[in-house]
């Protein structure tokens, strides 16, 4: 159902319209339907005799709760046209840093993380724009920095 719902976007966007308001309820409608079902299958754990606290929930549980919960955030590609079916982009920019700080334990001065941030930033931006990070590099030492929007 969702990759049915990015297709229809992808196709609005090549045609520079929005969803109509009929799709984006079939789809939802669709969605709460499929959540409904899930959850009709995985039950919540009984709380043991004697255990304090909630009862641990299984992974499926809490995924389909919070599905529900976060429809809109879940759905929010289909009414604003803007927003991407996935987050890769966002994943792959705070990777490197991520792997960074797993390996060094932590960055030693606010400085060095600052510079960093930039060095990457600069490289990301020039990466989505279709520059090789090596011609991106050779240009800032040659003292002309690329030009990214």
């Amino acid at each position: 159902m969702l990759l049915a719902a990015d297709q229809a976007c992808k196709a609005a966007r090549q045609t520079d319209t929005a969803l109509q308001a009929v799709q984006v309820e079939v789809f939802a409608s669709q969605y709460r339907a499929l959540v409904q079902e899930g959850q009709a299958q995985n039950l919540p754990a009984a709380k043991a005799l004697g255990q304090r606290g909630r009862a641990k929930q299984s992974g499926a549980f809490n995924l389909l709760r919070r599905l529900l919960e976060r429809e809109q955030e879940v759905l929010r590609f289909m009414r604003d046209l803007g927003v991407p079916f996935t987050n890769n982009l966002a994943e792959r920019a705070i990777r490197m840093p991520k792997v960074k700080q797993r390996i060094s334990g932590c960055f030693r001065t606010l400085p060095g993380a600052q510079n960093f941030c930039t060095i990457r930033s600069y490289l990301d931006t020039a990466r989505k724009q279709g520059f090789g990070m090596l011609h991106a590099m050779r240009a800032v030492f040659s003292g002309q920095a690329l030009a990214l929007a």
